[in-house]
């Protein structure tokens, strides 16, 4: 990577403003369900104490759009790194201000501090050049360790950047090492695995691995849109009929270039979206413009990829030395529609001579609900920030980052 790292800098005895991601999910009652996103974030919080500086973490939570919401605190989460940590972490109530400014004034090398949810303002993700100024103000230091807001130009994320040394922390240069030999150095045959709701959100990502991978695989119900584009019924399944005909031209580029493009030919199939449905597997040719199971006369929503589709992704995975996944198979929150997802992910822990990156989000959710995480070589922490770095975008939070020398 071309960007200093937390190691580059002199930050003994330092104030360094280290903006974390610590937006993890929470049940009602405030309770955090994950941590992984604190636990990813202490090599790097504990490298700084190693070096007796006084660390003052900045994070959002949530979308509380400029204002107060009591339960997108992060008492809690404070909480948990203080129990992680095994030592004090003091939480203040403000992000910037008088009551903020003391409490960095108190705070002794080795010690930490974190700020209130930096959303509660408007300003934060407005990038307001005073507001990153006041942030900027508390330290002599900035790093950044948050890859899952990266690809946003916020205050805490670049405009802070513009007033302060600063560098990568040790989960950003993990992310952008993995994530760049996946796509800049990759070891053939490269198969890429791609899934989720909506193609609009994969358009600019499947062109780009149109370069890149050997093998697409598609699945999810982003699938369906390739499904119509060569003249076939999906039922009542979810379709953006305005990227029809795109993902028809993409069919055809990457036949040009060579790219081997699966499309499922079978799925598993739902009378509803509900929970509780009906289910079965179909093939693509049982589906008919009637949106009808012929026989049983019920809906028709697709919710998985079938059985041979699996097993050809499987193989296709197995031969694979580079495997990037971005979006499950399926609708995996339901057991009967997680089978698809479960296999891709059991494929890639079983080939252990591939570098397997797996894509945030919800594909990292459904390896962590698998229990896989661990046979991966990479499970990205951010979502929106992985995806935009697959399509070979430049993510506003690492690009303002000073450069090696």
């Amino acid at each position: 990577m071309d960007k200093l790292t937390v190691r580059d800098i002199d930050v003994a005895q330092k104030q360094v403003l280290v903006r974390v991601d610590f937006n993890v999910p929470h049940d009602e009652a405030g309770n955090i369900t994950n941590d992984k996103r604190i636990r990813e974030a202490l090599p790097t919080i504990n490298y700084l104490l190693d070096q007796q500086a006084k660390v003052i973490l900045v994070s959002h939570m949530g979308r509380p759009k400029g204002k107060i919401v009591e339960e997108l605190r992060l008492d809690q989460v404070a909480q948990r790194l203080e129990e992680l940590l095994g030592k004090p972490v003091v939480k203040v109530n403000d992000t910037i201000g008088a009551e903020v400014e003391s409490a960095v004034a108190a705070l002794e090398s080795g010690q930490v501090l974190m700020l209130e949810n930096v959303r509660f303002y408007k300003e934060e993700t407005d990038n307001d050049p005073q507001f990153a100024k006041k942030l900027a103000d508390l330290a002599d230091v900035f790093v950044n360790d948050a890859f899952g807001t990266a690809h946003r130009a916020h205050a805490s994320t670049e405009g802070v950047a513009h007033y302060l040394p600063s560098a990568a922390g040790f989960l950003i240069e993990k992310e952008i090492e993995a994530l760049s030999k996946a796509i800049h150095q990759p070891e053939h045959p490269v198969v890429a695995v791609i899934g989720g709701a909506k193609v609009s959100t994969k358009i600019k990502l499947l062109w780009n691995l149109l370069d890149i991978a050997d093998v697409i695989c598609i699945g999810g119900a982003m699938a369906n849109n390739f499904i119509l584009a060569t003249g076939r019924q999906v039922g009542c399944s979810l379709v953006e009929k305005e990227y029809v005909d795109e993902a028809l031209a993409i069919q055809k580029e990457a036949k040009k270039k060579g790219v081997k493009f699966m499309v499922p030919t079978g799925f598993l199939i739902g009378n509803s979206l509900e929970m509780d449905c009906n289910w079965g597997e179909l093939g693509i040719d049982d589906i008919d413009e009637t949106d009808r199971m012929e026989l049983r006369k019920e809906p028709i929503y697709i919710q998985d990829i079938g059985w041979r589709a699996m097993e050809s992704y499987k193989e296709e995975i197995s031969q694979a030395k580079t495997v990037i996944w971005n979006g499950p198979m399926g609708r995996f929150e339901n057991w009967k529609f997680e089978r698809g997802t479960k296999r891709m992910a059991e494929a890639m822990g079983e080939n252990t001579e591939a570098l397997t990156i797996v894509g945030g989000g919800e594909t990292a959710a459904a390896v962590e609900k698998f229990g896989l995480q661990d046979k991966m070589s990479h499970v990205s922490t951010g979502g929106g920030a992985c995806l935009e770095f697959l399509e070979g975008k430049e993510l506003p939070g690492i690009v303002v980052l000073n450069n090696k020398q």
